[in-house]
């Protein structure tokens, strides 16, 4: 019985743990105008789609006066370090 219980233990540790997934996007302001371009994390369901990931980021940057123009790409963790230079001020603030 013991064999067993550690053998589901072991199991367990081996099943992958939930991955982050984030969207880098381009938006907008007016008067005057001003662009920037940002990752930020979207919720698992958000992931893959470009669509999804922009209606789930329009009302977090709405809420600071920015409008989602697009989305570019949705990408896990290991794309993070190669666009946070590029965001700038805006990896990973939204």
């Amino acid at each position: 019985m013991m064999r067993l219980i550690f053998a589901m233990a072991l199991i367990g540790l081996a099943l992958p743990a939930d991955a982050a997934c984030y969207a880098d996007y381009k938006a907008k302001q007016d008067a005057p105008l001003r662009l920037h371009y940002g990752v930020a994390q979207v919720s698992d369901a958000a992931c893959g789609s470009n669509d999804a990931a922009k209606g789930e980021l329009a009302p977090r940057l709405a809420a600071d006066g920015w409008t989602v123009l697009n989305v570019v790409s949705t990408f896990g963790p290991e794309g993070l370090d190669e666009r946070k230079e590029s965001a700038g001020q805006y990896f990973l603030r939204y």
